[in-house]
Order: C-alpha cells, then sequence, then structure tokens
C-alpha cells in the first residue's frame, strides 16, 4: 500500500473521527506540543472533524518562538561586531529582537548568511579562517545532535573561529512546566514526533510518573495524527492516563542512543528562559566546559540579558496555551507574515503563521 494511501486514507480519518467525538462524554482540551502538528491539523483540516468536545490548543513546539527576547539580541549583538559572520537558519532572520533583526541587520552590511545546517556553518569558517563565525543554536533535541556534532568536528580539526550561540531548549522539562502551572487546563499531550524519534518515549518518563497527563506519540500524516487523539480521548474518558506510543514505525521507547551520546558529549542540561512559560528548571543546554572555546556567549561576552516581549504581543500567551492567535489584538492587522511583530508569526511552524496560512485569513 503506497504511502500517501496508508496514512491519508479519506475513509480511515473519518471512522477515526467518528470514534473521537463518540469517546468524548465532555469538553477536552489537548495541547498538540509541535510546531509542526499545528501544521499539520490545519492543512488537513483535522480541527473541523473533532466536533464541538475536542478543543486542540498549540502549544511551545516552535523553537523559534519559544527563544528568550534576550537570546534574539544577542546573536544580533554578535552580528554588529566586525569581522564576525553570522550563518543562521533562514526563519531566524526575521524575528525581532528588541530595537532590530538578522534581516535588518544585513541589511545594513553585517555579514549574516543563510545556512541549512551547523556542518554549512562549519565550512564557512574553514573558508573564512580570519572571520569569526557564529551559528545561533535554536532548536530542540531534534537539532541539537547535530549542532553537537559540528562542535566536536570543530574540535578535533582546529577550527578556532567556529563557535556556537546555543539555544537549544528540551521538551520534557516544558511540559513538566506548563502542567505545573497553577492555570493548568491540558487534559492531554500530542507529543512531538521529531523529538520523540531522538529522546524515545522514555524521555517522557520522569514527567509522566509525576503528572501522569495522558501523553502519546504522534506523526504528522492525518490518520497518525487521528489515531493519537483518539488513544488520548479514550484515555481522558476512562480517566486513565498513560505514556503511548502511536508512532511506532519511527520512534521507539530507546530512540536514538547514538544521538543522545552525542548531544549528551558537548551539551549539558542547564535552566533556561522560555518565551511565555519563564525560566524552566534544567529547559535548556550549554556546551560544557570541555567545549567552551566554541561557546560563543562567553567568546564574545555577549550574554543574553532580560528584555521586554514586543508590546501587544500575545506570542507568550498563544505559547503556553492561554490564549489563540485571533485574541491578539495585533494579529492579522500590525502582525502579518509580511510585517511580523512576534516570532509566532515568522516561523513556518508558528501558530500564528498556521492560523494565518490556513485559518480563514
Amino acid at each position: 500500500m503506497a504511502f500517501d494511501t496508508q496514512y491519508r486514507d479519506p475513509d480511515l480519518c473519518r471512522r477515526l473521527s467518528e470514534r473521537i467525538r463518540s469517546v468524548c462524554g465532555r469538553e477536552i482540551r489537548i495541547m498538540e506540543v509541535c510546531g509542526t502538528h499545528t501544521v499539520s491539523v490545519f492543512r488537513h483540516g483535522i480541527r473541523p472533524m473533532l466536533g464541538e468536545s475536542i478543543h486542540l490548543v498549540s502549544g511551545p513546539g516552535c523553537p523559534v518562538c519559544v527563544t528568550d527576547q534576550g537570546d534574539i539580541d544577542a546573536v544580533i549583538a554578535m552580528a554588529e561586531m566586525e569581522r564576525t559572520i553570522v550563518a543562521t537558519f533562514g526563519d531566524l532572520m526575521r524575528v525581532p529582537g528588541t530595537r532590530s533583526s538578522l534581516r535588518g541587520e544585513k541589511a545594513r552590511g553585517c555579514d549574516v548568511r543563510v545556512v541549512y545546517s551547523a556542518a554549512d556553518a562549519l565550512a564557512i569558517a574553514r573558508a573564512n579562517p580570519d572571520r569569526q563565525v557564529v551559528f545561533p543554536g535554536i532548536g530542540f533535541e531534534t537539532t541539537a545532535p547535530a549542532v553537537a556534532a559540528s562542535v566536536i568536528a570543530a574540535s578535533e580539526e582546529g577550527i578556532p573561529n567556529f563557535s556556537v550561540a546555543c539555544s537549544h531548549k528540551r521538551v520534557p522539562p516544558a511540559l513538566e512546566a506548563l502542567s505545573a502551572k497553577d492555570d493548568a487546563a491540558v487534559d492531554g499531550f500530542l507529543l512531538p514526533g521529531h523529538v520523540s524519534v531522538v529522546i524515545g518515549l522514555k524521555g517522557y518518563a520522569d514527567f509522566f510518573r509525576k503528572y501522569a497527563v495522558p501523553s502519546v506519540a504522534a506523526g504528522f500524516e492525518p490518520v497518525d495524527i487521528l489515531s493519537a487523539l483518539l488513544r488520548l480521548a479514550e484515555m481522558i474518558a476512562a480517566g486513565s492516563p498513560g505514556l503511548e506510543n502511536a508512532y511506532g514505525r519511527v520512534v521507539t521507547d530507546n530512540g536514538n542512543p547514538r544521538a543522545r551520546e552525542v548531544m549528551e558529549t558537548v551539551f549539558y542540561h542547564v535552566d533556561s528562559a522560555w518565551r511565555g512559560l519563564g525560566v524552566i528548571p534544567g529547559g535548556g543546554m550549554a556546551l560544557r566546559d570541555a567545549f567552551s572555546g566554541f561557546d560563543a556567549f562567553r567568546r564574545f561576552s555577549a550574554h543574553p540579558t532580560p528584555a521586554p516581549p514586543p508590546a501587544g504581543c500575545s506570542c507568550g500567551d498563544i505559547l503556553a496555551g492561554k490564549a489563540l492567535p485571533p485574541d491578539c489584538p495585533l494579529y492579522g492587522s500590525a502582525c502579518t507574515p509580511i510585517d511580523p511583530v512576534g516570532p509566532c508569526m515568522v516561523s513556518s511552524e508558528g501558530t500564528c503563521a498556521a492560523y494565518y496560512q490556513y485559518g480563514g485569513l
């Protein structure tokens, strides 16, 4: 059976949605933690299939969106330094800092380049030994192993002009932070497929033991998402929470041991500021002392400092599941994909961008 036929089968999607609606005896709120899930839910028209009982809310699943304003400002400050090249993923270019953006600094003559991987940034450092090359490490456990591998390569090859501004985040501590809030109103979590490939289902074990919130790892095709939502609805209706895997063709209990080994060799866990969620204990990563020479924050003394979010922007509340994009007074008027005010409208995985593209506007 072809992949698209198997995981996008309209009849199977209809049957799954009917079963979901039949299970729900009350209104429930399920958070799709991953930004890619948010986009897939919109693209495939899943929300209308669920009826009025199930409410899907988007969470802090976009790594660019949850990066704290102070981290963005620090990277912009590095771009302004002489003989420095900032090599970054493209979705970070337009994220507004307090007074500028990487795109704005590039327009002013700073050397800011879009790359597709940390390995590309390392190649730029090799080709420009007289320049300092900074790669902003933005991402979850999904991208952190590749960034860690680039740091190891730079160390082994003796490339001293490469450094990483590490703002990597860890998903399980964010789930704990969301569940610990007094106003937490999430009945279940749709766990991110990409992150789960790396950390495995066991990566969420500590969180689940502590809070016992129904949680299911899911893929990104319609059948994947609906199958996971059905299990969540069944667990919630039965009052029997579980930690389950509905993405078995990719996700295992142990994840990718080699990827975790590389990541843990270079990074250690630190408290980290998340946009919308505040400082989360163990919610971030930093370079170990053995690789401190590749720490851009240390090298340039451009440490992130607290900075206020853009005036009027509700991105923080949206990332915390407290608001939907249309609730923001700037959404669709002062803040659009062409002229974004907050990061949730910038990234392709941002909730506001998904709502704007697929939600009627």
